[in-house]
């Protein structure tokens, strides 16, 4: 099972997507948890979450710690491919939940009601390329991953 979870080898492109993922990630989790960034903060957000969009307390909390921790994690390359997988039912929830509705195109105009999920997509990719790939070389996961078990 380790194996599985943190074995990897030294792929640029998989640490290049993952620390892309990491950086990109990181500012909406911050909002969420601390009201960084002009963010909301952790109360709001919650509040948000369950009166708003009706998702049960859990759910909004496995949004806020997919998006912080799974970010910090990612950056660190520690668990990458469960944090990867956790960021991909994420977006594609968010997707499916709020953006489906409004097209493949983001905003980018001022001309639609809401935004597409073209930018989802995006972060879906680059998740996958973790997930198939593991963190790469500079990585927690490389790390823990005695020498044998690498990739």
């Amino acid at each position: 099972m380790n194996k599985l979870l943190f074995a990897t080898g030294r792929d640029a492109g998989a640490v290049i997507a993952r620390l892309t993922l990491g950086l990109i990630i990181f500012p909406h989790g911050a909002q969420k948890v601390f009201g960084w960034f002009n963010g909301p903060g952790f109360e709001k957000e919650m509040h948000f979450f369950t009166t708003q969009l009706h998702l049960p307390w859990l759910v909004g909390l496995m949004v806020i710690i997919t998006e912080f921790a799974g970010s910090l994690c990612l950056l660190a390359g520690l668990a990458a491919r469960c944090w990867a997988l956790a960021t991909i039912a994420l977006f594609t929830g968010i997707i499916l939940l709020e953006h489906l509705q409004f097209g493949f195109f983001m905003n980018w105009f001022g001309n639609q009601k809401g935004e597409g999920f073209e930018y989802h997509l995006l972060v879906i990719g680059l998740a996958l390329i973790v997930l198939l790939k593991g963190a790469g070389s500079l990585s927690a996961d490389r790390l823990i991953m005695p020498a044998a078990g690498r990739k």
